[in-house]
């Protein structure tokens, strides 16, 4: 799996395009839907996953819609946590991680070992909680269930760089 970064809008979301083969997802397509798709290329969207559904990471996401009614849109109001869901080459497992927001979620490639975080959790730092349905306490449970997995992961958030779990969990002040 090939990911690609596209940053998007005036907020500077992290867009991805996942790629394999001749097919790809496109993980919080925030803004600049032209950018995304020049990305995507000849590529066949198989879905489209949501982190969490603040306008900054959904804002091109009714044109792609617009193009294909049918395609599949992954987000916490239709997944179960710890779910593994399978879409053409592509497996992951669904994490229900609030704190930032209530719908939270992190997409969980276990074989590429890379989870998409959102705005949950940034390289030494973690979303905000102050915003509506965002919540602390929520977020000191969501950072305490994400710790349990291995260190070798990168971390993929919604803005900023990349980083990996085991450098958030030893540099990353709100790992207790």
């Amino acid at each position: 799996m090939e990911i690609k970064k596209i940053v998007t809008g005036a907020l500077e979301e992290n867009c991805y395009v996942l790629l394999s083969d001749k097919t790809c997802l496109i993980v919080d397509p925030g803004a600049d839907s032209k950018k995304i798709k020049e990305v995507v290329g000849d590529h066949k969207v198989q879905a489209i996953l949501i982190t969490h559904s603040h306008f900054d990471h959904i804002g091109a996401l009714r044109d792609f819609l617009n193009e294909n009614r049918k395609l599949m849109v992954y987000k916490k109001s239709n997944l179960m946590d710890g779910e593994e869901k399978k879409v053409g080459d592509f497996t992951f497992q669904v994490i229900y991680t609030p704190g930032h927001s209530s719908d939270s979620v992190t997409f969980y490639f276990e074989k590429e070992k890379v989870m998409f975080v959102g705005d949950f959790l940034f390289k030494e730092n973690i979303g905000r909680c102050d915003l509506p349905t965002g919540s602390m306490a929520d977020m000191k449970n969501s950072l305490q269930k994400i710790s349990k997995y291995p260190d070798d992961i990168v971390i993929y958030s919604g803005h900023g760089e990349d980083s990996s779990l085991g450098e958030e969990k030893k540099k990353n002040p709100y790992f207790e």
